[in-house]
């Protein structure tokens, strides 16, 4: 067989798998350290490719818990330099509160990417008194069709149940 048939991986490629399975596999002590070198990779576009995946996996465990707050600070500090992954973390952040009735505003909501947007209509968390409800806000003013018939459904889906 021809090696030249079947180009290598590129290094890039590599390192970015090779980094998806350190980011996995850290301990909270190391994790920003990690965090921070996985960023100093020359190639900018997988680095943060690989810590967006390890933030949304983190985020998704802990933006219910307490130990979110502690946690986003670090990260925080860490990808400052980095507006894509700040922003992102700025969206968990929105999540986070509008899922646990936390202070948040529809202007921030409508703001927000289509990641957040679409994340946010699959059912955010229930209505509280005196707070616009994030399904009835993406429903009128989402970014996309596609946001706006979600929440819809999933605004129809809490009626009935």
């Amino acid at each position: 067989m021809n090696t030249e048939d079947h180009p290598r991986e590129p290094a890039e490629h590599a390192r970015f798998a090779a980094y998806l399975v350190e980011l996995e596999q850290v301990g909270e002590a190391e994790e920003m350290a990690l965090v921070g070198r996985v960023l100093g990779d020359p190639d900018r576009v997988m680095a943060e490719a690989a810590v967006v995946r390890h933030l949304d996996r983190r985020a998704a465990q802990l933006w219910p818990e307490p130990a979110w707050e502690e946690w986003a600070a670090a990260v925080d500090r860490v990808v400052t330099r980095r507006p894509f992954l700040v922003r992102r973390l700025k969206e968990w952040s929105l999540f986070r509160a509008v899922s646990l009735q936390l202070p948040w505003s529809a202007e921030d909501l409508l703001a927000s990417s289509d990641w957040l947007q679409l994340k946010a209509a699959a059912g955010a968390g229930p209505d509280a008194l005196g707070v616009p409800d994030a399904l009835d806000v993406l429903a009128e003013g989402g970014r996309t069709k596609r946001i706006r018939n979600a929440a819809r459904a999933s605004r129809a889906r809490r009626i009935e149940g």
